[in-house]
């Protein structure tokens, strides 16, 4: 069963959304600001059977967007759950870079992680291109930072940072199926690759 909290972050208000699972995270740190990572994080983590943990601004107009390495309050009991129970963590964010609108950015600490992730994202070329290799990845989104919570779980993580369209369809935030079918079969790929015991929040 879904748990909520609210909590405050640099003075920023903002409801997290925890549906525990398995022992692969997934991770919407700006669920209103980078339009459908929340609903693709719990979709996915729905149908896997995976760990969700969602942030956001419900009913604001101009949402407040917090760097990630920001996001690891102390003080939110849901993100410490999360990381309690979590081994592995898939982290979605959207990005907007002009040049790149069809290519989804694989970053985050766990590199083996990513490249598993990685072989079943390109079911979804040609329409999307995926990079993993750091060096062809903007520096603000490879996700590297020590305290951005996608690096926090025992086992790291992977940032991936979409494209709007392999996010949203057309002005709504519902994700594409395509994408939603790929991201699902990879986290079932790495919870065959790293099958950890859960542990229950604290």
């Amino acid at each position: 069963m879904a748990r909520t909290e609210h909590v405050e972050i640099e003075g920023v208000p903002l409801v997290a959304t925890l549906l525990p699972g398995s022992g692969i995270g997934l991770l919407s740190l700006h669920g209103s600001n980078e339009g459908g990572t929340a609903e693709l994080a719990e979709l996915v983590a729905r149908r896997c059977g995976a760990t969700s943990l969602v942030f956001t601004q419900p009913g604001v107009r101009r949402p407040v967007h917090i760097p990630s390495p920001r996001m690891a309050a102390d003080h939110c009991a849901l993100l410490r759950a999360f990381l309690d129970r979590v081994c592995l963590t898939v982290s979605l964010h959207g990005h907007m870079r002009p040049w790149a609108t069809h290519t989804l950015f694989l970053g985050g600490g766990n590199r083996e992680a990513a490249l598993v992730l990685a072989e079943e994202l390109r079911a979804l070329t040609p329409r999307f291109r995926t990079v993993t290799d750091l060096t062809a990845i903007p520096p603000a989104l490879r996700g590297l930072h020590p305290r951005n919570p996608v690096n926090l779980t025992r086992l790291g993580g992977v940032q991936v940072e979409l494209p709007l369209l392999a996010r949203t369809t057309g002005a709504a935030d519902t994700p594409p199926r395509p994408v939603a079918d790929a991201l699902a079969a990879g986290v079932a790929r790495l919870a065959q690759r790293w099958p950890t015991p859960t542990q229950e929040p604290r």
